[in-house]
Order: C-alpha cells, then sequence, then structure tokens
C-alpha cells in the first residue's frame, strides 16, 4: 500500500511575527508612542529587570529595579531643575508595585529632606525629617504625617518630646526650653500645652535663664494647709 505524505501544518506568519516582536531580556532604547523613552531589560513585553524610563512630558527619569512593568526594588526618582536643566534627585530607596515602601531618603525643592520608612508611597513608620528653618522631627509617623511618639529639636536647642497626633502635639509630653534652663511635662491637644508643670532643669547652664528661679513648694503640713483652705472657701459661702 502505497505511503501519502501531507505536508506539515504550518503556523499563520503573524505568529511567527508576534514571537519576533515580544521583548524579552535586555534591549536598546525603545521609545512609546507619547514619546517616553525606556533602556533596560524586558520580560513578555514589559520592564522587568535593571532599566531606566524617562517621561519626556515631565523630563522626569527613574533608574532602577523594575517588575512586571512597574518599579519594583531600589531605584532612583529624579526631574530636571526648572532653571538649571540639571537633574535633582527627588527619591531614593525601595519601591513594590510602583510605589515607594520601605526604607528611602526624600529630597525636597526648599533644602528639606527626610530619610526613613514608607509604605504605599507616603511617609509611614519610622523617620526623620529636616526642616527649612533648621528644626528637626524624629520619630513615628503615618499617612504622611508625625503620629505617635516623637521629638522635634529647634534650632535653638529647645525640644519637644511626647505624643503627636496628625502631625500636631497631641498628648503626654515634656518640652525642655534649653535656652532659659526650665522643663515643661505636661498634656497637650492640637499643638497647645493645656496643663502641666514648670520646673527650672540645668538653670546654672542656661544661655538666657530667667530672671527669677520658678520657688519650690515645700508643705510640712500638707493637711494643715488643706484644712486651712477649706476653712477659707467655707467662710467665703456664708
Amino acid at each position: 500500500m502505497p505511503i501519502v505524505k501531507y505536508p506539515r501544518a504550518r503556523q499563520p506568519l503573524y505568529y511567527e511575527w508576534e514571537r519576533k516582536a515580544q521583548k524579552c531580556g535586555l534591549r536598546h532604547t525603545v521609545f512609546a508612542v507619547n514619546g517616553d523613552q525606556y533602556t533596560g531589560e524586558w520580560l513578555n513585553n514589559l520592564r522587568h529587570g535593571k532599566g531606566t524610563q524617562i517621561w519626556k512630558k515631565t523630563g522626569a527619569i527613574y533608574s532602577g529595579d523594575w517588575k512586571f512593568g512597574k518599579q519594583h526594588g531600589y531605584g532612583t526618582y529624579s526631574i530636571p531643575d526648572p532653571v538649571t536643566k540639571e537633574y535633582r534627585k527627588v527619591y531614593t530607596g525601595w519601591w513594590e508595585n510602583g510605589q515607594k515602601t520601605g526604607q528611602g531618603v526624600s529630597f525636597y525643592p526648599n533644602g528639606e529632606r527626610y530619610e526613613g520608612e514608607y509604605s504605599g508611597g507616603v511617609r509611614s513608620g519610622w523617620g526623620r525629617m529636616c526642616y527649612q528653618d533648621g528644626s528637626s522631627y524624629e520619630g513615628q509617623w503615618e499617612a504622611d504625617q508625625p503620629n505617635g511618639q516623637g521629638m522635634l529639636r529647634h534650632p535653638n536647642g529647645n525640644r519637644y518630646e511626647g505624643g503627636w497626633k496628625d502631625g500636631k502635639k497631641h498628648g503626654p509630653g515634656r518640652y525642655f526650653y534649653i535656652d532659659k534652663g526650665q522643663l515643661l511635662e505636661g498634656t497637650w491637644a492640637e499643638d497647645i500645652a493645656k496643663c502641666g508643670v514648670m520646673v527650672d532643669f540645668d538653670r546654672d547652664k542656661a544661655p538666657a535663664p530667667t530672671q527669677y528661679p520658678i520657688p519650690e513648694i515645700e508643705l510640712d503640713d500638707p493637711a494643715g494647709v488643706l484644712a486651712e483652705a477649706q476653712a477659707l472657701f467655707d467662710d467665703g459661702d456664708n
């Protein structure tokens, strides 16, 4: 019986063209329709591995790790200065799924700087913020603001240690007036001291102490003093 050979079935040409068009591994610069450009590694048509992306509209540049098309791993994001056109760092640190997550450092246009933890793209966890006026805050953050326990230090050395809520002093805390040699220990609410006790603290070392020290109250007979105060109060009612 004669053997009949049939021609091998061939896939359509567009399958081969699509396979060759798939970007995998290291590639030279690839330009998007909107002018953005990427140079680096790919996996299944997605930026994956080490690479550098430049956004044409803003001129911003990211150089670092990628995973399935998003910043993931360690990398640096920079933007051009509007005057000098030189690139300045905005953030360098860890990323996850396109957002700042983990340890990182942010650089602000006015010279301020943040070093610490991020979550979901905002400051969250433990971190230190150095402000333009020379003050600094170190402590807990949540939702991009000081929340929890932290210390605010002023340029003259004065400092607050205690609770924070939504970026304001809130809860039990201590305020050290190093310039005057005094200490206020009490409770704060929305940045305002509501109650507390002020005492002298290293007054002899203070650069600008008050004219008179805070007098100490000594109660030799607390029961007698209270009884006398109660009698005066009763007389006032009569």
